[in-house]
């Protein structure tokens, strides 16, 4: 398993350094874990990154360093039980071509394989990143033109990818065939009217510095950026592969910011449909709604809406504590779970509550959130997630347990609902999803949920 990470491009941007930093700021909640930032002045790639956030990584000073109108960026999200001091993005090499840095989001399911070949063939590596098995492939290509080698590595490829590559002039933009991670574009007018561009995993990133969503970038598309003589830079795309989108389903649910447009919906609207759809599957009688902040509010603004049982915020969140999902280690994150949840009383005591969460993986946080409840007087506490049970590991970026450590897939609803002592567990089921998101010409990507997967599955990444 690899992580699920925030990825920005700037290019032929007044001080672009500066912007990846702001636009990383505003997709922290993709990763926590290190964040860095690579930018080029036409002549020289320079590159500072480091475990911690955003703020904790940059300074003035260091910001200072990242000359140029071009840059890339990344937030690197937590996995479990590894040193993520060789792991953290952009990676830099220097190579036949001259210099590029590589930043990605996503997991690739042949990672493994290319990588033993390669090491059969004498490449050596220093890190666990699939991002670097990319470099090598670009590297040890014979084409003159890194167009050529980016184009044909990305045949050579499989699974979830969103990268943006870095060159001393020019920045390369792609998507694999599936859509599996979001990437939009947007349009930066820079102080002189000049245009520059951004590419980001989120269009909250885009609110921040101004700049004007035009469009997603491509399933299966390669996006080139080059100087030009006018005040507009070249822009070529090229489609790899044929349209086939199956975009993650999941980022809906949990992962993205509400503000943002991902897979061109708004998020916030995606959640509060599960949560009206979750409302015409399970009709409770309740005397309070309660979300489980931050992720389940507008799934609980949705359920309250279409059941008509009035919403309370009735769980206080503690913003300084990071999301429990994203937590190395089990007890790190049953302690983050009191940590970061305290309910009101008066809200709660003597109530009948419907509780609406996101998603059910482990179960330990949803049993210490009943507990919570219980402590504070509730007198029934009915809890509903708003996505189906999670029974399969996402191979795609997604850092989900492995299928021993997901609940659902080895429990009964009864026995989850008797395991987190709720007095009703209820799961949104695969059609309600459907009905809540798919009302386009999209089909997700909901592996997590069927386990049927995209691709031929890597039996060492399994």
């Amino acid at each position: 398993m690899q992580e699920e990470c925030a990825i920005v491009g700037i290019f032929n941007c007044d001080n672009a350094s500066l912007t990846s930093y702001y636009t990383l700021f505003a997709m922290q909640h993709r990763g926590q874990e290190a964040s860095g930032i690579s930018a080029s002045n036409n002549n020289k790639i320079t590159t500072i990154k480091g475990q911690g956030l955003v703020t904790k990584v940059f300074s003035k000073k260091k910001l200072k360093k990242l000359k140029g109108k071009n840059a890339i960026g990344h937030n690197r999200y937590a996995t479990a039980g590894k040193d993520s001091s060789d792991d953290s993005q952009p990676i830099f090499a220097r190579y036949d071509l001259g210099e590029i840095a590589v930043v990605h989001n996503g997991n690739l399911t042949n990672a493994h394989t290319i990588r033993q070949t390669l090491i059969a063939e004498g490449s050596i590596f220093q890190s666990n990143l699939d991002t670097e098995v990319i470099i090598h492939l670009i590297a040890r290509n014979k084409k003159e033109l890194l167009t050529t080698r980016i184009m044909q590595v990305m045949h050579e490829i499989e699974g979830a990818f969103c990268l943006i590559i870095l060159s001393r002039s020019k920045m390369f933009v792609m998507r694999d065939k599936f859509g599996l991670r979001p990437l939009s574009l947007g349009e930066i007018t820079n102080s002189n009217g000049s245009i520059g561009y951004i590419v980001a995993s989120e269009t909250c990133a885009f609110d921040l510095i101004g700049a004007r969503y035009i469009r997603d970038v491509d399933a299966g598309e390669l996006i080139i950026f080059e100087q030009n003589d006018t005040k507009e830079p070249k822009i070529i795309s090229i489609k790899i592969f044929q349209d086939n989108h199956r975009p993650c389903v999941f980022e809906y649910i949990y992962f993205a910011r509400p503000d943002s447009i991902v897979f061109e919906k708004s998020v916030y609207g995606v959640r509060k449909n599960l949560g009206k759809q979750l409302a015409i599957e399970h009709k409770l009688e309740a005397d309070v709604v309660l979300p489980v902040p931050d992720s389940g509010l507008a799934a609980a603004i949705g359920y309250s809406q279409q059941s008509k049982i009035p919403l309370e915020l009735g769980l206080v969140r503690n913003h300084y504590v990071g999301r429990t999902f994203i937590e190395p280690t089990q007890k790190l994150r049953e302690l983050k779970v009191r940590l970061k949840l305290n309910p009101i009383k008066e809200i709660i005591a003597n109530k009948r509550v419907i509780v609406i969460d996101d998603s059910l993986v482990r179960g330990t946080t949803s049993k210490a959130i009943v507990e919570l409840l219980r402590k504070a007087g509730a007198k029934e506490i009915l809890l509903l997630i708003s996505a189906p049970p999670t029974i399969s590991p996402c191979f795609y970026g997604v850092d989900t347990p492995n299928k021993k450590e997901l609940i659902c897939a080895n429990k009964s609803i009864q026995e989850v609902q008797d395991f987190i002592q709720a007095d009703y567990l209820g799961f949104l089921s695969l059609k309600g999803l459907e009905l809540a998101v798919s009302k386009d010409s999209y089909h997700y990507c909901q592996a997590c949920f069927d386990g049927k997967y995209l691709h031929d599955i890597d039996n060492n990444t399994l």
